[in-house]
């Protein structure tokens, strides 16, 4: 049985998914808070909108698959796989495709994600940023 605390964390995944920034900013509460993976936080949904578009920009094909849900009250966390293609100047090429596992943890408050946090391994786009291909 799906949780409605579950059903918004995976609408937000699905929005990630289909680089729906619009959709993102509907989702998010006006406090958000995103963690990155190495700790790094931004707060507020205006300023995730913003970093959302950008990261799309870079990565336009960025998705995450989720295979397992787990939750606990507000809690929801979700394990699966990022993937995408770092396309510095908007270029898709294969060799700059990369995939991770990774887990995304969502703190829902009102049916909104009030946080998103990311567990992942980024080295491997860090190393095709490093190439800067």
């Amino acid at each position: 049985m799906i949780t409605s605390h579950e059903a918004a964390a995976h609408a937000f995944a699905q929005a990630i998914s289909r680089q729906d920034v619009a959709a993102l900013g509907e989702l998010m509460t006006p406090e958000h808070r995103f963690v990155d993976s190495l700790g790094n936080v931004v707060e507020g949904r205006e300023k995730m909108r913003a970093g959302w578009a950008g990261y799309f920009r870079m990565v336009p094909d960025y998705t995450i698959a989720i295979e397992e849900t787990y939750s606990h009250g507000a809690v929801v966390v979700m394990i699966g796989s990022a993937q995408g293609t770092y396309a510095p100047g908007g270029e898709l090429r294969e060799e700059n495709r990369w995939q991770t596992r990774a887990a995304f943890r969502a703190v829902i408050k009102d049916g909104k994600v009030a946080e998103w946090r990311v567990y992942a391994d980024n080295e491997p786009i860090r190393k095709l940023m490093a190439k800067g291909r």
